[in-house]
């Protein structure tokens, strides 16, 4: 009786590699900054000719988990930019729409005010105000405010000094600029707006209290929300390719 037997599926050698050396990179086993050995002496460790160690190396680099200090490639910390920017790409392949990155921004952003009402240091309040100014300048001046508003929520997220939600934030808050970029030239009158809802914010937060932060932030989502549509934004449709 013949046996039903399912095909081998075998990893190429330098996935192998790349494997091995990111699960000692993740558990500490190599340290931040460490220098690895060289391709010859990995080839002799792994049992591999050199340049499948190099694919190797390369798909790690890529990934920001090795960078090249000379003729050394040195254990690193993949870059929050760099990781929100893949993030991004492949939340744009997958055609995310308006509304899909509305609806978590609207839990995000929020909980970021929340927690930065405990968290936020004084220079990080002085911070925010300073923002405040150049915005109402911005406003006074009749420009976009996209910029000065983005900023904004970034450093009210910074103030959480939560990594994983900075992590998880980076590639919506991203998106979100298609969306400011419709509404700016369409709602002259939006500057404004978002600079009183703003004060708000930043005075909940001088005060410690999150509730009132939280809440001036969540009609900040709203207002993001209705100047989409008002400018004439299908929610519904899939944010197009960053330019």
């Amino acid at each position: 009786m013949p046996l039903d037997l399912e095909r081998l599926q075998i990893a190429p050698a330098y996935r192998v590699v790349s494997a091995d050396l990111r699960r000692r990179i993740v558990d500490g086993s190599l340290a931040q900054g460490a220098a690895l050995p060289t391709e010859a002496d990995l080839a002799d460790r792994f049992g591999v000719h050199r340049s499948t160690v190099r694919e190797g190396l390369r798909q790690l680099e890529q990934e920001g988990l090795l960078r090249r200090d000379g003729k050394k490639l040195l254990v690193s910390m993949p870059r929050q930019r760099d990781l929100s920017d893949v993030a991004e790409r492949a939340l744009r392949l997958r055609q995310v729409t308006f509304r899909d990155v509305w609806q978590v921004a609207s839990a995000l952003e929020p909980l970021c005010a929340a927690l930065a009402a405990h968290s936020a240091t004084l220079d990080e309040l002085d911070a925010l105000e300073e923002n405040l100014e150049r915005t109402q300048a911005v406003v006074a001046a009749q420009a976009s405010p996209v910029e000065v508003d983005l900023e904004f929520q970034n450093l009210v997220a910074a103030a959480t000094h939560n990594p994983a939600l900075l992590m998880a934030r980076g590639p919506v808050s991203s998106l979100m600029r298609a969306g400011y970029a419709a509404i700016a030239p369409a709602l002259p009158q939006s500057g404004a707006r978002l600079l009183a809802v703003h004060r708000q914010v930043s005075l909940a937060l001088r005060r410690r209290d999150a509730a009132a932060a939280e809440e001036a932030m969540r009609k900040h989502m709203q207002d993001y929300r209705r100047g989409c549509e008002v400018a004439g934004l299908d929610m519904n449709q899939p944010i197009p390719p960053a330019e």
